[in-house]
């Protein structure tokens, strides 16, 4: 049986609503509750079963808005109910690195926590264990807030990128000197070019001492609400006070309110496999072809004369027939249909809240 650290921590991120993967992704149903690459998991439970193989099993916690939670509990039915860490709104990623790293720095002040994302693929499962494992470890003895960045293989301008400057000295982590959001193109491939730069995962290690730290020197106001809450965390009081607190943090990305502001960032290089998903060209990317380079998701479709396509029906008793179509999505749900270019999915945000406008909640 493997032995694993007992101060090692992995916090999965799970509250986001996908709107870029509307209209199968929805409020009530988000896309890490999908099983959106056909391999009969959703993608919170690959994510979970990564964490298996780096941290104990009882060290595993999914944080997510409350009302996710019979969805959590469904789809990983061996969780303990005390390791899902309930948001009681959506605030970002800064309160809810806040809030977890609080909750967990109260049961061990000597814990080591890797945040991620709850919806990414990482197809190098080996290199991402061994990856996460090495940070662990370096933030475990180094006053350090790690994250990971990918080896970019292209200029995509869809990710924020990571610029690093010299090596440390134990040859593993690098000091970060810049955080660039989304580039355009022409830069995006200059960063590429030049070797220094990284895409940024969105995974991140430390100690919970090094980042509260970080939080009361850059973010005092959100620090003070958490640290208050110290007395009542994993407690009964500690639901009543979290709803009381949590409308009075920043809706900010743990990016914006420390990562770019703390002068302790290293960055793990690392060629993961990963992707994101964030779009539904990104899923067309990683997702496998058929002959006509179309991927099919579904029942009941037939694609006559198309390629470059991607076509998904939900709708078990209805057929889907696409004919001369190239380079398009065709996204068939029980209560909505999207047909559009495949190069446009950028749009799909803009898309979801023109139908807010019009229709309010009734179709996102």
């Amino acid at each position: 049986m493997k032995k694993f650290n007992q101060n090692h921590y992995a916090i999965i991120m799970a509250g986001g609503i996908g709107s870029r993967f509307w209209p199968w992704s929805k409020k009530a149903y988000p896309k890490q509750f999908l099983d959106i690459l056909g391999t009969g998991q959703t993608l919170l439970q690959l994510t979970y079963s990564r964490f298996l193989n780096i941290v104990p099993q009882d060290n595993i916690y999914i944080i997510s808005n409350e009302i996710y939670t019979p969805l959590i509990q469904e789809q990983l039915p061996n969780i303990a109910v005390d390791n899902i860490i309930k948001e009681p709104q959506a605030m970002n990623t800064a309160p809810c690195v806040a809030y977890a790293s609080s909750k967990i720095h109260n049961l061990n002040k000597n814990a080591v926590c890797v945040f991620a994302p709850s919806d990414h693929l990482i197809l190098k499962e080996t290199v991402f264990v061994d990856t996460v494992l090495k940070g662990l470890e370096f933030a475990s003895k180094e006053n350090s807030l790690v994250t990971i960045g990918i080896t970019p293989n292209r200029p995509d301008t869809g990710y924020g990128y990571i610029q690093f400057l010299t090596q440390g000295s134990d040859n593993l982590a690098h000091k970060v000197k810049t955080f660039t959001e989304k580039p355009d193109l022409e830069l995006a491939q200059t960063f590429v070019d030049s070797g220094e730069f990284l895409w940024n995962a969105g995974i991140f290690i430390w100690s919970t001492k090094a980042i509260i730290d970080a939080f009361e020197t850059l973010q005092p106001d959100v620090f003070m609400l958490f640290k208050d809450g110290s007395k009542v965390y994993n407690t009964p009081a500690e639901e009543a006070y979290i709803r009381k607190i949590y409308p009075q943090t920043k809706s900010i990305s743990i990016d914006y309110a420390i990562m770019e502001k703390a002068g302790n960032v290293c960055v793990i290089p690392a060629d993961l496999g990963w992707s994101d998903l964030g779009t539904w060209k990104s899923l067309f990317e990683v997702r496998e072809k058929t002959l006509e380079n179309n991927v099919i998701h579904g029942d009941k479709i037939l694609a006559l004369d198309t390629t470059g396509s991607l076509v998904l029906n939900q709708e078990k008793e209805k057929i889907v027939v696409v004919n001369g179509l190239k380079e398009m999505m065709v996204i068939n749900t029980p209560d909505a249909l999207m047909i559009c270019e495949l190069n446009r999915e950028q749009e799909v945000k803009h898309i979801v809240n023109e139908i807010k406008n019009k229709y309010k909640d009734k179709f996102s």
